[in-house]
């Protein structure tokens, strides 16, 4: 019987890109760290918050996020969007999921390609 601990840890890594991408898709819509965390998670992508942040800071650094503060509420909030270059490497990172879901569905029917 496998482990719970060696379970976690794969579905850790398979997830830890899918949480990119689903981010760049939910940040095409401005969004503050914390609503996109509860987004994800309402939507199958659950992440920790000291995950999401600094993913948060990383993709802005890569330009593939754009950010600016909300100061007109009590609590000054940072809003995240996609970014056009976002956008362009979403697209790319996309397609390629498509292609490993395709060779996956192909590999588990048994279909040579």
């Amino acid at each position: 019987m496998v482990s719970e601990e060696i379970l976690r840890t794969h579905l850790q890594e398979l997830r830890r890109g899918t949480v990119v991408v689903a981010s760049l898709v939910a940040l095409r819509r401005p969004d503050y760290g914390y609503a996109l965390l509860q987004r994800l998670t309402h939507h199958g992508f659950p992440v920790d918050a000291n995950t999401l942040y600094p993913l948060l800071r990383r993709l802005e650094d890569q330009g593939l996020l754009t950010s600016e503060w909300n100061t007109e509420e009590s609590r000054p909030r940072k809003f995240y969007r996609t970014s056009p270059d976002g956008e362009a490497v979403l697209d790319r990172l996309l397609t390629d999921l498509s292609a490993v879901q395709t060779s996956m569905t192909a590999l588990l029917e048994g279909v040579d390609r």
